[in-house]
């Protein structure tokens, strides 16, 4: 049997994506698979590992090979990427013992300041290459230590939902380097190795986190159970796999220092690539690479995609009608609509910290500033899309302000099929956007890691030159860029002016 085809399988936050792979870049075929997130308390978000996470899992490996009554022997690596970073302690068996705390989960917060005045912020930002942020799993531990002390106990690993997921294919317990960066401050980025005395003073064990490697690296195969499960080919080669992120960079091309990834997803990411030389200055913080040989710095708005879906669920029960009745989908109708809104939305700003980020404020919340009676529903459409643009040139600045090389922007991801919020990305921030629709993303670029880390190819560049087609080019209007200037020099004083009245709303805005 010719082992001619690549799976990759991409976990993300609001649903799942697998896709079979020819070695010259052809999508065989491709499954989608939506779930929800848990979200009981303001500022927790949790999901069930086995049932979300392994039951996308086995759904998508099913459902690639029925599509075409594909023969799973012809399968030569599995790749695997999934939202990150998150906190899921499991048991010796590999069953989880509670549900997932995900990424932008903030409950930890006491404990994330606790460990910032233990170590010091500067020596942990030296030691792990980025600040310690309320995304770290750190932070999260020491909470899961201290208010479950009965299931920390009984916890043999603390795993991510790509460890949790290869660990269940294999049996091998490992984490890729790249998201061994979001475990902060436990990860020694120069040793590329866990920090056994922060681990120590935090009062935590090495031995509870996974083992360490490569993304690429193959890790283990396929087992005889979870072949039955996932119906998978027993023995098929499985590689440690990475964050989304990291796999959405590979996935449309972005390889070499200086090209960055803007992922139009759930949450609106920047990855840019940087040479091995962990010297230059950057407030975001740098990772390892998943291209061997590569670091990585990156910038996340955690409310992007999210944010447009709160809409079109919220306040967008025409179009979804529409949409259910003659097919039309919604966030094209609201986008058509926001197309009729000149630029700064008549005089609105959104400030889109729903759920984290830009700023690292656990009490910051959304608001919209400027409404009079004369905006409608478009009006507010448009400014929150306008809204997560001045979110991510916030990040971009940060980014130039660390003297980051940003020569080129690569963008994907579902928020790319409109063009009217990319041209508004574009305009806000003044920089030209190549466009990768299809095929492209996290699942693409697993399956390209796997072929590259089983022996198929010899340069990750490859899959630009086969793999990858730029099918848009978005360019920044110059008139426009200058009309978002005035309002994004009004967004930068947003924060500071409402600070401290969202800071009073936050124990008050409890939906429990």
């Amino acid at each position: 049997m010719m082992r001619d085809l690549l799976m990759g399988v991409d976990i993300g936050t609001h649903g799942s994506k697998g896709v079979l792979v020819s070695t010259g870049g052809q999508v065989v075929s491709q499954a989608f698979v939506d779930h929800g997130v848990d979200t009981e308390r303001v500022g927790q978000f949790e999901q069930d590992a086995d049932e979300v996470w392994w039951g996308d899992l086995k759904r998508i490996t099913k459902g690639l090979a029925a599509q075409r009554q594909v023969d799973p022997r012809s399968i030569a690596g599995v790749g695997i990427s999934a939202l990150c970073p998150d906190m899921l302690p499991v048991d010796e068996t590999g069953q989880p013992l509670r549900k997932a705390i995900l990424y932008h989960d903030t409950r930890a917060e006491k404990e994330r300041h606790e460990q910032l005045a233990r170590l010091g912020a500067a020596t942990i930002a030296e030691a792990t290459g980025q600040p310690l942020h309320s995304q770290c799993v750190g932070p999260k531990i020491a909470w899961f230590r201290d208010h479950e002390p009965d299931l920390f106990g009984r916890t043999w690993k603390i795993l991510t939902a790509s460890s949790f997921l290869v660990h269940k294919l294999t049996g091998q317990p490992v984490l890729d380097y790249g998201t061994a960066c979001g475990f902060g401050p436990l990860f020694d980025i120069r040793a590329r190795q866990w920090n056994s005395r922060f681990c120590r003073e935090l009062g935590l064990s090495v031995d509870m986190l996974p083992n360490l490697c490569q993304a690429t690296q193959v890790v283990g195969e396929v087992s005889t159970w979870a072949a039955g499960e996932t119906g998978l080919a027993e023995g098929t080669p499985v590689i440690a796999g990475t964050c989304d992120t990291f796999a959405g960079q590979v996935g449309v091309g972005v390889v070499e220092p200086g090209e960055a990834v803007l992922i139009y997803g759930s949450s609106m990411d920047v990855l840019l690539v940087l040479g091995d030389d962990l010297s230059p200055p950057s407030k975001l913080g740098i990772s390892v690479g998943v291209v061997p040989g590569t670091l990585v710095s990156g910038t996340t708005m955690t409310t992007a995609g999210s944010l447009t879906r709160w809409f079109r669920d919220n306040f967008g029960q025409i179009e979804t009608d529409v949409e259910e009745r003659l097919g039309l989908n919604a966030y094209h109708l609201l986008s058509d609509q926001a197309a009729e809104v000149a630029c700064g939305s008549a005089g609105l700003l959104v400030f889109p910290h729903f759920a984290g980020a830009p700023y690292w404020d656990p009490l910051a919340r959304g608001c919209i500033v400027g409404l009079t009676p004369l905006h409608s529903r478009k009006h507010v459409y448009r400014a929150l899309l306008e809204g997560i643009a001045y979110g991510l040139r916030h990040n971009l600045e940060a980014m130039q302000s660390g003297h980051l090389d940003l020569k080129r922007i690569v963008s994907v991801g579902g928020g790319t099929r409109s063009r009217v919020w990319t041209q508004i990305v574009s305009n806000v921030t003044g920089r030209d956007q190549e466009v990768v629709a299809h095929p492209s993303g996290a699942a693409y670029g697993d399956a390209f890691l796997a072929g590259y880390g089983v022996g198929l190819f010899r340069d990750p560049a490859e899959i630009r030159e086969r793999w990858v087609r730029v099918t848009d080019r978005v360019r920044a209007d110059a008139e426009a860029k200058n009309t978002y200037d005035k309002y994004y020099a009004a967004y930068e004083r947003l924060y500071d002016g409402v600070k401290e009245t969202m800071h009073a709303l936050a124990p008050l805005s409890a939906l429990d």
